[in-house]
């Protein structure tokens, strides 16, 4: 009934998460061609015809970031133009989060300004995951569906079995990371931190919390620079923390990032693929989770008119479970095969609930 009404097209910045999404849809990415003149300016041309069509966009705007944002920019006007009937941006990492007020004086709040111009663009509304901060959906005058990825790094973690563990965050994340402490059933520390000026450079306040002899998880929103964690990794030490593991939704690893976890006693960093990990950064301690099963759910969600809102209340079981769903599709998945069962597509929701006795490891 649905199957052929709506289509997903993605930029330049994440091809490989638009495909996982489709695969896990179980249908083809739309065909568009985007790339950069000589002088540096995009161009869009959208091969399909989406006339009257809902069309998801999946554009996360990492690195390059200003190319990225563009590149969406640039592909919602054509499709406004090419007379789409709904346009939903797909922005599983939304760059600027950090410029989210007035904090001193004479400065910008460009993620108010990203907002208006996605908007302006013509986008009918928003998909994003784990925004820094969130009144950024207020920021927007259409519908915003933010999604998280707690519960399924909270998954991962307790496939682990890790004994006495205890679940450590600055204040800031406070709120989804308490979520993330009540789903594996432990303790919640706060780290207390002031950030010095413009650096991305963080002075460590205080250890709020009993985390002597157990097993921490440090949950954030994001790691950059990782300068930060490195220091909250510091002060577990100093606390007498056993082991320490890290996760985040968004993997940026600017600069000195990989080269930092690699030098630190972090057992492991577990990211998700809202931002491509390139092969240089791909070091034995970092693990990689595909969100791709979320983003599919939420997108055919939106588009039959259902609830997102149950992934993270009603059916959390659900979203779970979509934790290894990119270690178990199998090699057909990968190759994108059409093998058809009696459940469906590799990486099918049908396959998925199938496989959901197997999802304890």
């Amino acid at each position: 009934m649905y199957a052929d009404q709506f289509e997903i097209y993605h930029g330049n910045a994440n091809p490989e998460l638009a495909r996982k999404i489709g695969r896990y849809l179980g249908m083809e990415m739309g065909k568009a061609e985007i790339f950069q003149f000589a002088n540096e300016n995009i161009f869009v041309k959208i091969l399909d015809n989406v006339r009257e069509k809902d069309v998801f966009l999946v554009q996360p705007t990492c690195t390059p970031v200003n190319q990225s944002i563009m590149e969406l920019l640039i592909m919602i006007d054509a499709f406004k133009r090419a007379s789409a009937g709904r346009i939903t941006a797909v922005i599983p990492f939304y760059a600027y989060g950090r410029s989210d007020k007035k904090d001193q004086p004479r400065v910008p709040i460009t993620a108010r300004l990203v907002a208006d111009m996605i908007t302006v663009a013509g986008a009918d509304r928003v998909l994003t995951m784990d925004l820094h901060q969130g009144q950024i959906q207020g920021f927007f005058n259409i519908p915003v569906d933010e999604l998280t990825a707690v519960h399924i790094l909270s998954r991962y973690f307790i496939a682990k079995g890790l004994e006495r563990p205890v679940v450590v965050t600055d204040l800031g994340f406070a709120k989804r990371a308490r979520a993330f402490a009540e789903l594996f059933g432990a303790p919640l520390a706060i780290i207390e931190k002031r950030r010095q000026g413009n650096l991305d450079k963080a002075e460590l306040m205080n250890v709020i919390g009993d985390v002597r002899g157990r097993r921490a998880i440090i949950v954030d929103d994001e790691i950059d620079t990782a300068s930060t964690l490195i220091e909250i990794v510091t002060a577990l030490e100093r606390e007498g923390v056993d082991e320490i593991y890290a996760c985040a939704t968004h993997g940026v690893l600017s600069g000195p990032a990989v080269d930092r976890i690699q030098k630190s006693s972090l057992r492991e960093v577990v990211v998700t693929d809202t931002i491509p990990l390139p092969a240089a950064k791909q070091i034995h301690q970092i693990k990689t989770l595909s969100v791709a099963p979320l983003i599919g759910e939420a997108i055919k969600r939106i588009h039959r008119g259902e609830s997102v809102g149950a992934l993270f209340s009603s059916e959390v079981t659900f979203t779970q479970e979509m934790t290894f769903w990119d270690e178990r599709k199998g090699d057909a998945g990968d190759r994108g095969d059409d093998n058809p069962d009696d459940n469906g597509p590799p990486g099918s929701p049908a396959r998925l609930a199938a496989s959901r006795a197997t999802a304890v490891r």
